[in-house]
């Protein structure tokens, strides 16, 4: 009796734990399907890839990818581009026609120098003070002209008196002819000792003009003056110091305002450049930034060592940014060409290749190679592989490179 007890108690118990369990089952799935109910469509779908590339080559973007929004697309442009193009190396040198000096024009002691290393200066502006015996010798010479020339007058002035005196006694009869004769002799020499010595007074004043110095003024200083307007770039004097030898370099004045480049060009290119022909100069102290010089000089002669023929041009230089020995390239070419271009920043290189993305709709792209000219204005002229109107991505390329 007490073994039926205990069979039925364990059904019972078995019958609840299987309908609890089965409660419990039904109850969590009721509740993850109200969680899948409540939730959001985009949460119960499978998200959707941001990009990927299909079969055709195209990498196709998700409208809604914020790379997408992250990236510049321009239309190709057209701009001119030189055929038979030659790319020499360059260099900016002073134009040897604008490089003045202010030299010693007498022996004397250096009292001052006024301009210093870099000054600006304009012509005719005082750069050095030098005291020198020249300057009195000058003066007293003149003082002694002008008194020479006082005496001459004088002198004349009395031979005419006489003339007139003499004349006047030879027609009462009351003196013989040959008196006024000589006083006519007299009177003649007398007026060329004047011309000749005003003439020596001219000469002595232009002395004082060229060394500066005023007329009828004393213990004056000999100022040497800027010959032209520019820069100065060399001083090579000191105060106090003795210069005996004339014509000596003190102060060197480069006038910058246009300045040459030069550039050695293969014997086989010279054909193509021409004197007024423009070129294009690049420099490493700017980069992405283009001068334009004009070819002034071609030289007579070809150099035996190197093969290359030496080209000079000529630029503009109004705000002093191009400074001699500035190194750099020259572009020259025969003729110009429309040509498609496009920034640098449009270009990826993959596996040795340059390719630009070309877009084709929205958020579809493809890879283009491309055969690019030479860097110019921040950007390639593209020889092969794009036309004008094409539209490509100049920003945010590496997005769509990591899907290739």
């Amino acid at each position: 009796m007490k073994r039926d007890y205990r069979s039925s108690l364990t059904l019972v118990l078995l019958g609840v734990g299987v309908l609890v369990a089965g409660c419990g089952k039904q109850t969590n799935e009721t509740v993850a399907a109200k969680e899948q109910a409540s939730a959001p469509a985009a949460a119960r779908t499978t998200p959707a890839q941001p990009m990927q590339k299909e079969l055709s080559g195209d990498v196709v973007m998700d409208p809604a990818a914020p790379e997408l929004k992250q990236m510049a697309i321009e239309a190709v442009r057209m701009v001119p581009v030189g055929v038979d193009e030659v790319t020499t190396t360059a260099r900016i040198q002073a134009n040897p026609h604008s490089v003045g000096h202010a030299v010693v024009p007498v022996p004397g002691r250096i009292l001052r120098v006024m301009g210093k290393l870099g000054d600006s200066v304009v012509r005719g502006q005082p750069l050095v003070a030098i005291e020198s015996t020249v300057a009195a010798e000058a003066e007293s010479a003149y003082v002694q002209s002008e008194v020479a020339v006082r005496q001459a007058e004088i002198a004349a002035a009395k031979a005419e008196a006489d003339l007139t005196r003499i004349s006047d006694l030879y027609e009462h009869q009351a003196v013989a002819q040959k008196e006024v004769l000589a006083a006519k002799t007299t009177a003649s020499l007398t007026k060329a000792g004047v011309d000749q010595a005003r003439s020596a007074q001219d000469q002595a004043r232009r002395r004082l003009e060229l060394l500066g110095l005023k007329p009828g003024h004393f213990q004056q200083h000999i100022v040497v003056t800027a010959p032209i307007s520019g820069k100065v770039m060399e001083v090579s004097v000191v105060e106090g110091e003795f210069r005996n030898e004339i014509n000596t370099p003190l102060v060197t004045i480069t006038d910058l305002s246009r300045v040459w480049v030069t550039s050695e060009v293969p014997e086989s290119k010279i054909r193509l450049f021409r004197v007024g022909g423009i070129a294009h100069l690049e420099l490493i102290a700017y980069p992405n930034e283009t001068f334009h010089a004009r070819v002034t000089r071609l030289a007579d002669s070809v150099d035996s060592e190197t093969r290359t023929v030496k080209v000079n041009a000529e630029l503009g230089n109004p705000g002093g940014k191009l400074r001699p020995d500035m190194f750099g390239s020259l572009r020259y070419s025969a003729g110009e060409v429309a040509t498609p271009w496009i920034p640098e920043t449009a270009v990826v290189r993959l596996n040795g290749a340059d390719l630009v993305f070309v877009e084709r709709a929205a958020g579809r792209f493809r890879a283009v190679p491309v055969d690019l000219g030479s860097l110019q204005d921040g950007g390639y002229p593209v020889l092969k592989g794009l036309k004008g109107g094409d539209r490509v991505v100049t920003k945010g390329s590496v997005y769509l490179k990591a899907a290739l």
